[in-house]
This record gives C-alpha cells, sequence and structure tokens, in this order.
C-alpha cells in the first residue's frame, strides 16, 4: 500500500514538473515560493494568520505568476502534447481553475470592508494591522478551503485515493521545489530560459 501511494505520488510530481515546469524563470519564481512557503508553514505553529499572509501574499503570487506569465503554453515539442492537453489531464488546479481561487482570493479583503466580522466570524479590526490579520485569517480559510474543494473534486472524478495523494504531493512541495529548482537561478543567470531535457525527477 505505502509503495503504491509512493509511485503515485512520484507520478503525480513527475508530471507536474515536465508539463508544467519548463521555464527557468518559472522555476525559479517557484525556489522563492517554495522557501517562503518553508518560512509560512513555521510561522503556521505560532500564527496562522500570519502564515497565511506569507503563503499567499509571496509563495502563491510567485508561484502562480511564474505559471500565468513566463510558462510556454503552446505545443510541447519535448513531451509531445499540446497545452489543452495538459489541461485536461491536470490532477490539481489547472489555469482556468486557478483563475477562480485567485480570484476569490485577490477579492476577499473587499469582505472585510462590508462586514469587518466576516459574519461574525472575526472579532472586528480597529486598525489596520488588525485588519491586515483578519485577511490573514480569511486566506487561511480559502487555502484550506481550496485544497478541500479539490480533493473532493478528485474523489468525484476519480476518486479518493487520488485526491489524498494530489494534497499530500501539494503540503510537500515546497520541500520538494527546493531540492528540485535549487540550481534554476544559476542557469538563468546563465542565459538558459527554458529547461532543455526534464530527465526523469525521483
Amino acid at each position: 500500500m505505502l509503495q503504491r501511494f509512493l509511485h503515485t505520488l512520484r507520478e503525480q510530481r513527475w508530471d507536474d514538473h515536465r508539463y508544467y515546469h519548463q521555464s527557468r524563470i518559472n522555476q525559479t519564481l517557484h525556489l522563492i515560493s517554495a522557501i517562503s512557503f518553508v518560512v509560512a508553514y513555521v510561522w503556521l505553529f505560532q500564527d496562522p494568520a500570519t502564515a497565511a499572509l506569507i503563503a499567499w501574499g509571496i509563495s502563491m503570487v510567485t508561484r502562480q505568476s511564474g505559471h500565468f506569465f513566463f510558462e510556454p503554453k503552446g505545443y510541447d515539442p519535448i513531451n509531445q502534447v499540446t497545452h489543452e492537453y495538459k489541461e485536461a489531464v491536470k490532477v490539481g488546479y489547472n489555469l482556468r481553475r486557478k483563475v477562480v481561487l485567485m480570484t476569490v482570493w485577490a477579492a476577499s479583503p473587499l469582505l472585510l470592508v462590508w462586514d469587518p466580522t466576516a459574519f461574525g466570524w472575526l472579532e472586528p479590526h480597529e486598525d489596520w494591522r488588525g485588519f491586515w490579520h483578519n485577511v490573514g485569517w480569511l486566506w487561511f480559510a480559502i487555502g484550506v478551503g481550496g485544497l478541500l474543494v479539490r480533493v473532493l473534486q478528485l474523489w468525484v472524478e476519480k476518486d479518493l485515493y487520488t485526491g489524498i495523494v494530489w494534497v499530500t504531493k501539494i503540503l510537500t512541495d515546497p520541500f520538494h521545489d527546493i531540492k528540485l529548482y535549487h540550481r534554476a537561478p544559476l542557469y538563468l543567470l546563465r542565459g538558459q530560459l527554458l529547461d532543455p531535457g526534464h530527465p526523469r525527477a525521483g
């Protein structure tokens, strides 16, 4: 059972890497994202709201900027598939789903302008620091909700096992990305904009 789980996890990571991380700029942004995610994980045990501010405000912005603005979206000659195929088989959040998720995230502070208690969930803020701390709590809820929603979608579309493997991948990605992309800035400084090979990663 464990061997099957680890095999599926490796397969999901490999597909994600080869399909969606060909740009060295994207890889470098993922490295920045991964490091800040690790910082957010440390903060999670002290203040989840602050952890969420770091995770969304730095980690997710750098991570998704790499996907939206720098990753090639035409035909993929390395893997011999179209961008449309990649989007269709993406286990996690493809670009269309990411647009929805990021829109909810970006618009969420407006809820506190309209209702500072967020329907009674939060203590009303008294200053800007309190406002952003409450925003952090909203972003924490959106992060947890985004994970649960996709697990449920995968449960319906495929099976619960696929969803559990995917959420494990997402939560451990920061550590794996540091291992995988720690040399990306060096390649980028050498003028290499695209990863030429994608040798299979373990």
